[in-house]
């Protein structure tokens, strides 16, 4: 819905960066009345979504064992305390001797209704016990007991497990995806500025941006994913006139002629900042290009092509798919909006800038700069404006270094002011930041070359590829493969390294990349979870069987101890998806897998598989863990192996 002191004329989906701000026409001042602003964000508040957690507790959700529980547990308390409203269901995993899960709300419960007539409950126990008590019958609990305060636990039925393993096995893992409230997000990363070679500063927000994109796709939500480059501004009124002095047929010029881009963005650059002349010509260079002068227009738009065409071949190499909507694609909008946003009376004067003052931080969000000239906010505003009402975006997520967050924190907080968003950041549409932490080098200082410079991903992955190569060629794979064979395990476990060595960690946090440590087989690395799969698929292989055909006719029993515990393992992948969505931590999901490639270590090591007289459950529970471990990888952007 376009906010209603919007007037928007339809523009084609896709406008042209260089569209007349006339095609914005405002309506009148007086079409505003104080109440605008109000009625909007009752709008907004009337259509919000639950909390994830909660839409996801009303539908029926095949793999989401937390959320299957929570269910009955929330019949449970109704029926323990009726009338009692807001009761939400404290239901967690929980260490193995007290059970596999938890109900922690008898202490919570106890301390809202102790001392009102009526209540008979003399302490958390007894109110844990009624909890017990009250929980409907299921096929999917064994047992339950009260400890401590009222905590009541549960140990599952392993038959229900065993039937809900081989149900996914047949009917497919996408029946344990999460279903989240949200029907569409925008991720916006990765994006680098246009001219300027990626660097290894753009590797974490375009694999955790791809992840946390993964992630959301497989939950069912429509994800646009947006590579918000920088593909406008002054920059390039000094590397259009650059290129005209060079190239005075620019038209001809491709990759080859220009040779390296970022050197030739830093000698356009070096002429800027000495020659006086040069400069001036550039500056008016921006204002031509502004205007949409047709020469200027192509020169832009071949130095766009050019460096698109560079940073699409390292999308590639990491099987990163984006959709490009950069700066210039909403320049046309911001006039409209910053001039919507004056009309609220959130525009204000300030030292000649156009400013939006926020409560609590001391300077204020410039919109409009002293020169009249528009800048981050100004875009980022409108990209906003933009993303909620055009594309009609219920979560909108960008994936930037922390150092922004500032920025992110000011401009969220002028679209409450504008309500556009709510105030409430539970309810939606909703803004989020997901900020990262530094890639760090081996002195604990910002990961450069030895020259001092950043470095290219490019070469940073061929750095990967080729002590990935030469590990395996070390274990005589050279002898026993073909090239292509090598060749493509070698570009799987080094990109995989990378990725992975990234996404383990809270992202909040910087890290130190070392290649040693990424590429090494043993620990918490891609390199050790590859091997593990390939393993899982060799067993398979060995067998003989057709896992295909075990899945009709065979039968999953969970009597061993560690067969049960792999079977709890791989019924939680769901829950830790969400988790994952919520709370926008990809490394949830790297622990996951990494604890599942442990428990599957120990269940091989205390079970055997090929031989047994259970052989044709466990390869059933080898295929479900080779299955759901597979999936974790693609969520991850890792391509898996299945030999090594």
């Amino acid at each position: 819905m376009i906010p209603s002191c919007l007037n928007l004329q339809l523009t084609p989906l896709f406008p042209s960066p260089f569209l007349s701000v006339n095609r914005l026409s405002l309506l009148p001042s007086s079409t505003f009345p104080a109440f605008a602003a109000k009625s909007r964000r009752l709008a907004f508040a009337a259509t919000k979504a639950p909390s994830i957690s909660t839409m996801a507790a009303e539908q029926e959700n095949a793999g989401n064992l937390k959320q299957k529980l929570a269910k009955l547990f929330q019949l449970s308390l109704e029926a323990t305390v009726p009338g009692e409203p807001d009761i939400e269901p404290l239901v967690a995993a929980c260490t193995a001797k007290f059970g596999d899960y938890q109900c922690n709300n008898a202490m919570g419960l106890w301390s809202k209704i102790k001392g009102r007539p009526g209540i008979e409950f003399r302490g958390p126990p007894a109110v844990g016990q009624a909890i017990m008590k009250n929980l409907p019958q299921s096929e999917m609990i064994e047992s339950c007991s009260v400890a401590g305060p009222g905590f009541v636990n549960v140990v599952l039925s392993k038959n229900w497990m065993a039937k809900n393993i081989q149900k996914m096995l047949v009917d497919g893992i996408e029946t344990w995806a999460p279903k989240l409230s949200i029907k569409r997000a925008v991720v916006d990363f990765s994006s680098p500025n246009i001219a300027k070679e990626m660097h290894v500063g753009h590797l974490r927000s375009t694999i955790i941006g791809d992840t946390l994109a993964s992630m959301l796709e497989f939950s069912n939500v429509e994800v646009l994913r947006r590579n918000h480059v920088g593909d406008w501004g002054t920059q390039f009124g000094m590397l259009i006139e650059f290129l005209f002095e060079k190239f005075p047929n620019f038209e001809d010029v491709n990759e080859t002629a220009i040779g390296d881009l970022q050197a030739f963005y830093k000698e356009s650059k070096q002429r800027f900042d000495v020659d006086a002349e040069f400069k001036d010509r550039a500056q008016k260079a921006v204002v031509r290009l502004q205007s949409g002068e047709q020469m200027y227009r192509k020169a832009w738009a071949q130095i766009c092509e050019i460096s698109r065409r560079e940073f699409d071949q390292v999308y590639q190499r990491l099987g990163v798919h984006l959709e490009e909507k950069g700066e210039s694609f909403y320049n046309p909008y911001i006039p409209g909006v910053i001039e919507a946003l004056t009309n609220q009376g959130l525009v204000e004067e300030s030292k000649g800038a156009r400013v939006i003052f926020i409560e609590g931080i001391n300077i204020p969000l410039i919109v409009v700069k002293s020169d009249g000239g528009y800048n981050y906010a100004s875009t980022d505003m409108t990209a906003l404006w933009y993303r909620l009402t055009e594309e009609k975006a219920e979560w909108i997520i960008y994936v930037t270094d922390v150092g922004q967050q500032q920025h992110f924190d000011m401009f969220f907080k002028a679209a409450k002011r504008a309500g556009w968003l709510p105030a409430d950041d539970r309810q939606y549409p909703k803004a989020s930041h997901v900020g990262f932490g530094l890639v760090l080098g081996e002195d604990g200082k910002r990961f450069r070359t030895r020259s001092t410079e950043v470095v290219r991903l490019a070469d940073l992955l061929d750095e990967a590829k080729t002590r990935s190569k030469a590990a395996l060629i070390e274990r005589g794979k050279a002898a026993e493969w073909t090239e292509e064979e090598l060749e493509q395990t070698a570009e799987a476990v080094g990109y995989g390294a990378v990725k992975y060595a990234d996404l383990k960690n809270n992202r909040l946090t910087n890290y130190t990349f070392d290649f040693d440590q990424m590429l090494n087989d043993k620990g918490n690395t891609a390199v050790y979870l590859l091997y593990a799969h390939a393993r899982i698929c060799s067993i398979i292989r060995k067998s003989g069987k057709d896992t295909g055909e075990l899945k009709k006719t065979g039968k999953i029993v969970l009597d061993h101890a560690d067969e049960r515990a792999l079977g709890l393992h791989l019924l939680q992948f769901a829950e830790v998806v969400e988790e994952a969505c919520t709370n926008l931590l990809p490394n949830v999901l790297c622990e996951y897998l990494y604890n599942l490639s442990e428990n599957y270590t120990r269940f091989y090591s205390n079970c055997q598989v090929v031989g047994s007289a259970e052989e044709t459950s466990r390869l059933l529970l080898c295929e479900a863990t080779a299955v759901v471990m597979r999936k974790c990888f693609f969520l991850l952007g890792i391509k898996p192996v299945y030999k090594i």
